[in-house]
């Protein structure tokens, strides 16, 4: 499709939620915006004729679908939807208490399902429709402290990967945009940021140097937000999106070193590999 589209962001308060909700506006798009707060995205982008700002929290299937019956009565079909929605909860495995693990899947992975599982009819009902998922480098690369934000994001990653020739026989494409490390707007952004709850002795030291690092690198981040909400309105007006972008040069060039990595893997023991099957 394309023209004007209805497009429906999740996260939409702060961060690269606010900025893609200016970019579509600007790019003459019909625009729902939800988050927690809807208070928050209009005090992010202001009000505007072709905004529909409206309070949800992705983990309240009952408020997700309301949400979706509001943005169809107020444009009558949504054509784009980005799943953006997330926190990240910092901290080695053990530090991490089962609460927060279960927040973190909560938010990222399940919030994200029902977003889509409320969208889905809308756009098959339409025989068109484009899902549009932020993972992130760490769905691709994992890395220590962030264990548990890594696994919501590879959660994802093989969810999308799974329902696009699902949805594609009715007109629907999918993309996963895994970005890097975008800046942020400190303090502000940094209420994203969820520290562990356990402390363990073994573990001390190495919490207190990766909480300060996470903390130092808050607002250095070398990505720029409006360039990537730029990019993401270049993506969705393709013909044929991709069904994967990677957003940044830090993304790039470490999902290209894992790429590499897992063919060295897969490679590397041949003989045992591949002599498995049945002699019959």
């Amino acid at each position: 499709m394309t023209g004007q589209k209805v497009w429906f962001i999740t996260g939409a308060g702060r961060g690269i939620g606010s900025d893609l909700v200016t970019a579509a506006l600007e790019a003459g798009h019909n625009v729902v915006a939800t988050a927690r707060d809807d208070v928050a995205v209009t005090a992010e982008v202001g009000e505007h004729e072709r905004l529909l700002a409206l309070a949800m929290d992705v983990t309240d299937p009952s408020a997700v679908d309301g949400a979706v019956r509001k943005a169809l009565d107020r444009f009558g079909s949504i054509d784009v939807l980005i799943n953006n929605a997330g926190r990240f909860y910092t901290g080695f495995f053990e530090t991490l208490s089962p609460e927060q693990v279960r927040a973190q899947m909560e938010v990222n992975f399940f919030g994200t399902l029902h977003v889509t599982r409320a969208v889905l009819p809308v756009m098959r009902a339409q025989r068109r429709g484009h899902v549009v998922t932020v993972s992130a480098l760490v769905g691709i690369v994992g890395a220590p402290f962030i264990s548990i934000f890594a696994a919501s994001k590879f959660a994802l990653e093989g969810w999308m990967e799974s329902i696009t020739p699902e949805v594609a026989p009715f007109g629907i494409t999918t993309t996963i945009v895994e970005p890097g490390a975008f800046r942020t707007k400190p303090p502000k952004d940094r209420g994203r940021t969820v520290f562990p709850e356990i402390a363990i002795e073994d573990y001390a030291e190495a919490t207190k140097k990766h909480t300060e690092s996470v903390k130092g690198f808050n607002g250095k981040e070398p990505g720029h937000r409006k360039k990537l909400a730029s990019a993401f309105i270049s993506i969705v007006d393709m013909k044929q999106p991709p069904k994967r972008w990677v957003a940044g040069d830090d993304a790039v060039e470490g999902i290209v070193a894992k790429g590499r990595q897992l063919i060295a893997d897969a490679t590397a023991f041949s003989e045992l590999s591949t002599r498995l099957a049945h002699d019959d």
